[in-house]
């Protein structure tokens, strides 16, 4: 029997539920980049008329690129962070002192995903 099963499982809970979330920031960065693309083939269609061109154009100017890029880079630093968070808990599991736990890895996390959301989300209604 493993020394501290549940303590363990709950790492590894935690653990899944980081790559779960990582998983779905790197997707909505592929969304936003496939979107951007989806725009700038409408541009391209001969059928587009003056009014949705220029609103398309705002739409596919270089932000959306580099946001989509941000949110896969984060989505990729955010499991290695994990990876290494879950490997240092897991030592840390088996020790007999007592450690705090730090909440900067997660503090972080949601600081970078929120400013990243609320510039993209500002982008869309300004522009």
């Amino acid at each position: 029997m493993i020394r501290g099963y549940r303590d363990h499982a709950a790492n590894e809970r935690t653990f899944l539920a980081w790559l779960r979330t990582s998983i779905a920031v790197i997707a909505f960065g592929f969304v936003i980049e496939k979107f951007n693309i989806f725009v700038l083939t409408l541009l391209n269609a001969a059928s587009v008329d003056e009014a949705a061109r220029s609103r398309l154009e705002k739409l596919s100017g270089p932000f959306p690129e580099g946001a989509g890029r941000a949110f896969i880079i984060v989505g990729v630093i955010s499991i290695v962070v994990a990876t290494i968070r879950f490997v240092r808990t897991g030592r840390l599991l088996d020790d007999q002192a007592i450690h705090s736990p730090s909440i900067v890895p997660d503090l972080i996390f949601s600081v970078v995903l929120a400013v990243l959301l609320i510039a993209l989300s500002t982008y869309l209604v300004i522009g």
